[in-house]
């Protein structure tokens, strides 16, 4: 049988999901098939189950098995062509995966998608030849997979692999706050009692009619989370658990519930040009009944005032509002710390937010960086769109980034971190980017205390910059403090499988390895799928010297550079020198010199220690960003009495 062939029979044998339904529907004109099957095959082969029209049987009703394969797919790629953007049949279901938001547009010959699809991010695929590991590929599998909730089986491509190595270097809790898959597991963290400060904020409902929109919607829903996350006295849950139950038909007692807090906002907002109208509804979820509900008309240049009165309508609805009106005009200013009154700006970094969401890739990051570079053009002063720039131009640089261009786009980053704290110094994730950027871009831990210490103390209401300080505080050692910050974070996002696997990163730099264990276990829990839990898990059982338990921990690790580097370890602690040796032959192979760190941490627990530390020096010449965990890694612990490790701990500014 071909591999054309067995990946048609798999889509057929294999259309359906867990649930019953496809992860993937495919759309695209006859006139196209053959460059459509090539994709279906590399979707196919990287583990995704499609629907298309070559799967309907003789006799079957096409319009309805179509209709409700597009319903229940949870994503829809489309391929745009000369051909497909006249047709109605594409149109259509492009159409219906636009308004459920799982479309993926594809340009399969270099065309641009038909007027009302162009606020979409376009990946081209006119020069794919077919490889479903090929660079060219790689957003159209990352993408999927945030929609489908689940990684591509894939074989690990140089992006990915960069990606990799900025995650492990310090990046861990980062990624675990954006991009952990939260899928509720009945019973699984349900506290013992709900907080009476506890709030989620549903996503605002879309009620213009473009439904192009949506992406301004959702980030004002964000924008209101962030308002009222800066109020001390409120538990504000983070966005990951709250979209867990987005689309639920349960009433608000039950999402109340489900969610573990004691109220929830809700609404819409409907845009005409400049002019808005938002609804806000207060409902208290223990008694499923409103408290406060309100309709507000305004200019899009008021838009940060506005966020700042809801939030504080809100907070004192709640009773959770600051006793004095000094307290109350405080919370309204941080409200609007680092905004703009430019609507064009505010236009640009919402759209910017949304691309950046997607976590599909370079083109998306591209996408984003456009987008903030277009916000700060409309208004240089605009301090968060400063901090968003800096944040995804680090990633853009750590992933993708060549040899030669890393020294300007890390000055970059930091002249942007920089200028976003100098406009709005009170802001937190500005300060929390700062810090992280001085840590990944110049390994200046020591200036970059500052910075995340304002951040922990501007920021305790936000998941994303208690995960960040906390990557910091394990970095340096400060193991209690780190564990404060990324519970807090988890007890803000209770339902994000990364959150918890951040817990678990945080114990097993601080050497509490059972605890570690279970944090992994937790993550695992409510995402089967995610990064780096088993290798941690197995990182936790080796250190315990538990060998043969921590090789299976490791055999189940998707992530290479977690997964191979244990196979080696481990495997030769079992005495099984060939295997430990094709382990790190395959590191090599898939990763390069992107995992000198890891062939480092090979090298000393096969007792090499001369090697190991050539390799250290080789991955502090080429910026390996795994450095930064150098002085707790326990992995390094045979080196850690030779004189030139402690010379280059104290180089790298450890103390």
């Amino acid at each position: 049988m071909t591999a054309s062939n067995q990946a048609a029979e798999t889509a057929r044998s294999g259309a359906s999901g867990q649930d019953g339904a496809p992860a993937v529907f495919l759309s695209y004109s006859r006139a196209d098939q053959a460059r459509a099957r090539p994709v279906i095959d590399a979707l196919i082969t990287s583990g995704f189950t499609v629907w298309w029209d070559g799967m309907l049987r003789g006799g079957e009703n096409f319009l309805p098995t179509t209709e409700a394969a597009l319903e229940q797919a949870r994503a829809v790629v489309v391929l745009w062509s000369k051909t497909s953007v006249d047709s109605h049949w594409v149109r259509d279901e492009a159409q219906r995966g636009r308004e459920r938001g799982c479309l993926v547009p594809l340009a399969i010959d270099g065309s641009q998608a038909p007027l009302g699809f162009r606020q979409f991010q376009l990946i081209d695929v006119s020069r794919w030849r077919g490889r479903a590991d090929a660079p060219e590929f790689q957003p159209v599998l990352d993408a999927v997979a945030a929609l489908v909730g689940r990684a591509p089986d894939r074989p690990v491509g140089r992006n990915a692999m960069i990606d990799r190595r900025a995650l492990i270097g310090g990046g861990a809790l980062l990624v675990a706050a954006g991009t952990g898959l939260a899928v509720w597991r009945s019973g699984w963290l349900s506290g013992p009692a709900t907080p009476d400060d506890s709030i989620a904020v549903r996503p605002l409902q879309n009620l213009s009619e473009d439904p192009g929109q949506d992406y301004f919607s959702e980030g004002l829903t964000d924008e209101i989370r962030l308002a009222l996350s800066r109020n001390a006295r409120l538990r504000v849950l983070a966005p990951t658990s709250t979209n867990s139950v987005r689309d639920s038909k349960l009433g608000p007692s039950e999402i109340a519930q489900k969610l573990g807090v004691a109220y929830l906002l809700g609404g819409s907002v409907r845009r005409s040009g400049e002019a808005l109208r938002i609804t806000a509804e207060l409902t208290d979820g223990r008694l499923g009944t409103n408290l406060w509900a309100d309709v507000f008309d305004r200019k899009l240049a008021d838009i940060f005032a506005l966020q700042s009165e809801i939030a504080g309508k809100v907070a004192g609805a709640m009773s959770a509002q600051a006793a004095d009106g000094d307290a109350r005009s405080k919370l309204a200013d941080a409200a609007k710390v680092g905004g703009t009154r430019n609507g064009a700006a505010y236009d640009a970094f919402l759209r910017g937010q949304a691309y950046y969401a997607l976590r599909s890739g370079e083109a998306a990051y591209r996408a984003a960086l456009t987008q903030y570079s277009a916000a700060i053009a409309a208004d240089p002063r605009f301090a968060r769109a400063h901090a968003a720039r800096a944040l995804v131009l680090l990633i853009l640089t750590s992933s993708y980034a060549k040899a030669g261009e890393l020294r300007t786009q890390y000055d970059d980053v930091i002249v942007s971190a920089r200028r976003a704290v100098e406009l709005a110094p009170g802001l937190a994730m500005a300060q929390a980017i700062l810090g992280y950027s001085l840590v990944q871009a110049r390994f200046d831990l020591s200036g970059a205390r500052r910075p995340f210490e304002l951040a922990n103390r501007l920021g305790q209401g936000d998941a994303t910059v208690l995960t960040l300080y906390a990557g910091y505080q394990t970095q340096m050692g400060r193991a209690a403090d780190a564990l404060t910050a990324i519970k807090r974070a988890a007890s803000l996002d209770p339902l994000n499988a990364g959150v918890h696997r951040g817990v678990g990163w945080v114990q097993y730099f601080g050497r509490d390895f059972e605890s570690a264990i279970d944090a992994c276990q937790q993550s695992i829990a409510i995402n089967a799928d995610v990064d780096d839990a088993h290798g941690i898990t197995g990182d936790s059982l080796y250190q315990q010297g538990k060998f043969a338990e921590a090789l299976a921990a490791y055999q189940k690790e998707p992530g290479a550079l977690l997964g191979l580097t244990g196979l080696a370890v481990a495997s030769q602690r079992m005495g099984d020198v060939a295997a430990a040796r094709e382990a790190q032959a395959k590191l090599q192979t898939a990763l390069g010199a992107a995992a000198t760190y890891q062939q480092a941490q090979i090298a000393a627990q096969w007792g090499d220690a001369h090697l190991a530390m050539d390799l250290l020096q080789q991955a502090r010449a080429i910026g390996d960003s795994g450095m930064t965990l150098l002085a707790v890694d326990p992995m390094f612990d045979p080196l850690r009495k030779r004189p030139d490790f402690i010379h280059l701990l104290k180089g790298l500014g450890f103390d």
